[in-house]
């Protein structure tokens, strides 16, 4: 049987994955000012950047409509393929209940994934099912069985370089937004049960990457051999080359992947972003 991948755009996955031919990104919705935009289709991640730079309100992110999901299931299930659907965390975006709609109204074998992640820490899950269908010979029920075990390995710490945006969006209390802003406090954030929970604070900007190859290493006993690593930028790219260097000079990965913060996650983090994730 023949396996089709699609995942939502809240997956932040590298270039060289997203150009496998058996996998397919389907877009949320970007408003911005009043206009709307497809994710990835209307606007490059840099365009996206740029965008925010003269914005006059904060971008809202829309959830993948059903009718988005039940297309694209009818034209797979038709075409012969068996498929899996990995989303963005259904703590922060109805996407998920969608894809879930939309497959009990479709024939055929559809397999619905929640990472229970964003970013980069749902772009393991399809890094690993792209692996899986490659190197294995398994079905799309075992891929998704293997990627469920996947949860306890996996990882994600990003530090969003301002506080304005997660204020704007209700993420974060005002008070404390405005704390950090004037003492320059940065906060390292990682998600637990599919929800943002900041889990460390770094001052100014200079210890960012050190602090952040330190809680990956932590977080994975410092053996990370066996591991795939993905780390992650926006438009910082000045700040970006720190986080890759240290990386190289403490970091002995299986694979280190590299990619950018795509409009879901800047949305609410702002273009400033550092980020790095680890999974098995």
């Amino acid at each position: 049987m023949k396996i089709k991948i699609l995942c939502d755009s809240m997956c932040d996955i590298p270039e060289e994955i997203s150009k496998k031919e058996y996998l397919e990104m389907i877009p949320l919705t970007i408003n911005i000012d009043g206009k709307e935009y497809k994710d990835g289709i209307d606007f490059t991640k840099v365009e996206f950047y740029n965008i925010l730079e003269t914005s006059h309100t904060l971008p809202k992110t829309s959830q993948i409509t059903y009718m988005q999901f039940k297309e694209a299931f009818e034209k797979y299930t038709n075409e012969g393929y068996d498929v899996i659907c990995l989303t963005g965390s259904s703590k922060t975006s109805g996407t998920y209940q969608s894809a879930v709609v939309a497959k009990n109204d479709t024939k055929g074998n559809i397999y619905i994934f929640d990472t229970l992640f964003l970013s980069l820490g749902s772009g393991q899950y399809v890094i690993k099912a792209c692996e899986l269908v490659e190197d294995t010979n398994l079905s799309a029920k075992e891929i998704v069985q293997k990627l469920e075990e996947l949860r306890s390995s996996t990882n994600l710490f990003f530090v969003p370089f301002t506080l304005d945006y997660l204020k704007e969006s209700g993420r974060l209390p005002n008070v404390v937004s405005f704390v950090g802003n004037m003492l320059n406090i940065k906060p390292i954030c990682t998600m637990e049960g599919g929800k943002n929970k900041i889990v460390s604070k770094v001052r100014g900007t200079k210890q960012i990457a050190s602090k952040l190859v330190d809680m990956i290493l932590e977080a994975n006993n410092n053996d990370l051999e066996s591991k795939i690593i993905t780390i992650g930028y926006g438009s910082n790219e000045e700040d970006f080359k720190k986080l890759k260097e240290e990386v190289a000079k403490r970091i002995k990965a299986k694979k280190v992947f590299i990619t950018r913060g795509g409009s879901c996650i800047c949305s609410h983090t702002g273009p400033e972003i550092l980020a790095i994730s680890s999974s098995n």
